[in-house]
């Protein structure tokens, strides 16, 4: 079967794009996360919609399993493979195929790249900005997208899966479905009046189709623009002075790190420790405006909210203006520009990088911040925890990250203890883990609603009646 499939391939798309050399293998068999790899029988590089298309109806044809892959580093470990058969790597599928100023979109293949679209923008239309999130410059805006990932102007306009206009997917029979306005050849500025048809790749893990060409939103660049950052010694304080702000509604971006993401920046592999007299949490907030009296305002806001907290007992440092901070020390540079590599969490023995990221309500986040640290800790590993509200309060992200060596099965198994005992307290909190794993759908299959877990089970089966999509995921 395997030759079979290869050798139709061949023909089809080339010997330089079908790989199956044992190092091509080992690098396409896991990922950066916890997650035991697979075994890949075939890599296929598509270089065009039209590769993606001939693998896919080879593949159905055959009953072999495919699974859609750009950087690899989703913390799901949703692109290994489960059941072996073709990888399909779309990272040469790079284009950047059109940027509509006036209308605020642009249309982007699977394997455009946060660094992509970022110089992008800088070089030809430097009056428009897009939303990054914390991930590595070189991995992939469109596998965020349909995995309701987050960015730095998440608190303005949510989770990235609202920002999608429209989209072009090739589905498992090599058919091709167009959503949105593409559906009908107009302006793809917007899905509405149309069905929601994107729904049946967002949150689907790559087991519905293979989307080959999306229309994401932009937003204007701003003349003025400042981040600043807050110590806090309390969580309690913190998250009181974030709901504050928030009912303002000026800031792009708003949210908290703990001392333990802010002492590895500064090399600490594993500050498990804290002095009574340090802060807790960094609070870190970022605004614009086109204006000076606006901005002007805006930092006012700040300043009067912070000293109203403190005449109730709250005790902060700052705020402290980015610029400053960079200045005093240069390391803080990695949070001055998006996209950023933060290395602190990727440059170490093994490069193991695993997490809990979780959606739920703000009612929630000193709770979850507080029992979350207490988790960690008595693992042994240091709370590195991010907590930000998304779209204007309505929901937030709470996310406990580890590193750790993947070359170390003790290690693997403790990253995924701490990730067990968080995702319970999560859950039982109201949360529940995004990018979602699939040992989390197995832990938790009984507390979601049948209806919801036979619809879901029903669209794979419609899109997918071979069962060739990234087989093993999302499986209820």
């Amino acid at each position: 079967m395997n030759q079979q499939i290869k050798d139709a391939l061949i023909r089809k798309l080339g010997k330089e794009k079908v790989k199956d050399d044992a190092e091509t293998l080992k690098r396409f068999a896991r990922d950066i996360t916890e997650n035991p790899e697979g075994k890949p029988d075939l890599v296929v590089f598509a270089e065009f919609a039209e590769d993606v298309r001939n693998t896919l109806v080879e593949a159905n044809r055959l009953k072999v399993p495919v699974v859609p892959m750009m950087a690899n580093t989703n913390l799901g470990g949703l692109a290994i493979p489960q059941k072996g058969g073709i990888v399909l790597d779309l990272s040469r599928m790079n284009r950047i195929l059109e940027v509509n100023e006036e209308d605020q979109y642009a249309v982007i293949e699977p394997g455009v790249r946060w660094q992509d679209i970022s110089e992008h923008l800088e070089k030809n239309h430097p009056g428009m900005r897009f939303a990054y999130p914390l991930s590595p410059p070189d991995t992939g805006v469109l596998p965020n997208f349909l995995m309701d990932g987050l960015a730095n102007l998440s608190l303005r306009h949510g989770s990235s899966t609202h920002w999608i206009n429209g989209l072009e997917a090739i589905l498992p029979d090599g058919s091709l479905l167009k959503t949105g306005h593409f559906a009908y050849g107009g302006i793809p500025c917007t899905h509405s009046p149309f069905p929601k048809l994107e729904g049946v790749f967002c949150g689907f893990a790559g087991t519905t189709g293979v989307v080959v060409k999306m229309s994401v939103q932009l937003w204007p660049e701003k003349k003025y623009r400042s981040q600043l950052f807050l110590l806090a010694y309390d969580v309690d304080h913190a998250f009181g002075l974030i709901k504050d702000l928030i009912r303002e509604e000026f800031a792009d971006d708003l949210g908290t790190l703990s001392l333990a993401s802010g002492k590895m920046l500064f090399g600490d592999y594993r500050p498990v420790y804290k002095d009574p007299n340090e802060p807790v949490l960094f609070c870190y907030l970022d605004f614009s405006s086109n204006f000076e009296f606006d901005f002007k305002s805006k930092r006012r806001i700040i300043d009067e909210t912070v000293k109203r907290h403190r005449d109730q007992g709250a005790f902060f440092d700052g705020p402290l203006d980015l610029d400053d901070l960079v200045r005093l020390e240069p390391r803080f540079a990695k949070f001055a520009k998006f996209p950023t590599r933060l290395d602190f969490l990727l440059d170490h023995q093994g490069g193991g990088l695993t997490w809990v990221g979780t959606y739920g309500p703000l009612s929630r986040f000193e709770e979850g911040f507080k029992k979350g640290s207490e988790i960690m800790l008595r693992h042994g590993l240091p709370p590195v925890i991010v907590a930000r509200p998304m779209q204007g309060g309505h929901f937030g992200v709470l996310r406990w990250i580890s590193v750790f060596d993947r070359d170390n099965e003790e290690d693997c198994r403790k990253v995924h203890a701490v990730n067990v005992d968080l995702a319970d307290m999560a859950v039982n909190l109201g949360f529940f883990p995004y990018k979602t794993p699939q040992w989390v759908w197995d832990r938790y299959r009984d507390r979601l609603d049948p209806g919801f877990r036979r619809v879901i089970m029903d669209i794979k089966k419609t899109m997918d009646p071979a069962g060739i999509m990234n087989p093993g995921h999302l499986e209820l």
